[in-house]
């Protein structure tokens, strides 16, 4: 197949696009050209994809980013067999283009793989004005209703399911356990992996470290949003945390094994409450032990598979209890990272996710053949696809 991958919000380095989807159409054999915002964030496309640049929509300035979409989607578009879309702002950029391609001939597939509650995540943006949310969000939901109606959806999480009228297959995120067993734990360093930002637990982390500190060190991995970097580097001068800013998943990762503990510490906010944090099932594929605040499907996991510790919401001395607690606690240590190992193994695995990932790709490709096939004249449009 050859497949049109876009996105203007996220980084190209993102672990659910390149990492996980796309590595997995290439391990199949299929042609990938990948679209992102590789200038504005510094990054080149890897060698095994076709990289297009496309200027990042942040914050207020979207128009650019929409426009540059709406225009490759126009020209390569009709080219594609699938047409793989990451960002809600890019149904925007679809305004028109789908009975464009319909009446010029077979379009593509084109499916919207839905990454979190966007409504919800309104609420969290600082540079959404308080008073224009609500509306915000009611446009967010009848886009979504519209989606539904003429794409395909790929979910990232089951409990998104409620949001839309028809069921629609969910591929979650899952985890890639590396080969071999990882080292046990230490003592020494805990870990955190991904975005940082106060609703996402940044300030918390950095008042856990001062508490361990010096006994153990603490090492932050990702991005961070402007308002809490400079916080960042002081804990880093103050030599209490290591913030390593972003790096590619496959070096992030790295930095897991043999670490006393990773942490997420993900506030109460709506679109945590059904949202299973990958970093939790990274840490597990890596053999080791979690400490979580109690979003529901984190805590789910860790008491189901005894894998970690629960500490509640915006509390970084319980944080650092839980911490001290493994490190003197050996059996419990090793006990927690052998249990989210097996787990990541045999239930989190995306290799299984993998397979079916491709798979319902090229059956809707060949669902799409069969239909043009069946109309005599390709200027007709074509009726809408079930999501």
């Amino acid at each position: 197949m050859r497949i049109l991958v876009v996105t203007v919000v996220h980084h190209p380095e993102d672990a659910r696009i390149l990492h996980r989807e796309i590595a997995a159409l290439r391990e199949r054999g299929h042609h990938v050209v990948y679209a992102a915002p590789f200038a504005a964030l510094e990054t080149t496309p890897r060698p095994y994809v076709e990289g297009v640049d496309l200027p990042r929509a942040a914050g207020r300035d979207r128009r650019t980013a929409l426009r540059a979409a709406r225009n490759l989607l126009a020209q390569r578009g009709p080219a594609a067999d699938v047409v793989l879309l990451h960002d809600p702002e890019l149904l925007l950029a679809l305004r028109g283009t789908l009975r464009r391609w319909r009446r010029s001939g077979p379009a593509p597939v084109t499916v919207w793989d839905v990454h979190e509650d966007t409504a919800a995540a309104l609420a969290m943006k600082n540079w959404v004005p308080g008073a224009l949310r609500p509306l915000l969000r009611a446009a967010v939901r009848a886009l979504e209703r519209l989606a539904e109606r003429h794409l395909r959806l790929l979910l990232a999480e089951d409990a998104y399911q409620t949001r839309f009228r028809r069921p629609h297959p969910v591929i979650p995120n899952l985890a890639t356990p590396p080969v071999g067993p990882p080292p046990p734990p230490g003592t020494g360093r805990i870990v955190y992996l991904g975005h940082l930002s106060r609703a996402r637990g940044a300030l918390d982390l950095i008042a856990t470290a001062r508490l361990l500190a010096p006994e153990v060190r603490v090492e932050a991995i990702g991005a961070a949003d402007p308002d809490i970097r400079d916080a960042l580097a002081a804990a880093g001068r103050d030599g209490v945390l290591h913030w390593h800013g972003f790096l590619p998943n496959d070096r992030a990762l790295a930095l897991l094994p043999g670490a006393l503990a990773g942490l997420s510490l993900l506030h109460d906010q709506p679109n945590y409450r059904h949202s299973r944090p990958t970093k939790v099932v990274e840490y597990m594929a890596h053999g080791v032990p979690v400490v979580t605040t109690p979003t529901p499907l984190a805590a789910q996991l860790v008491e189901q598979h005894r894998c970690g510790l629960v500490v509640p919401y915006e509390d970084p001395r319980a944080a650092a209890d839980a911490v001290r607690r493994l490190a003197g606690d050996a059996a419990l240590r090793l006990s927690t990272a052998r249990q989210g190992r097996a787990a990541a193994l045999s239930e989190l695995n995306w290799q299984t996710q993998a397979t079916e990932f491709v798979d319902l790709l090229q059956t809707w490709v060949e669902d799409g053949a069969t239909a043009t096939a069946a109309s005599p004249d390709p200027r007709v449009d074509q009726p809408a696809r079930p999501g």
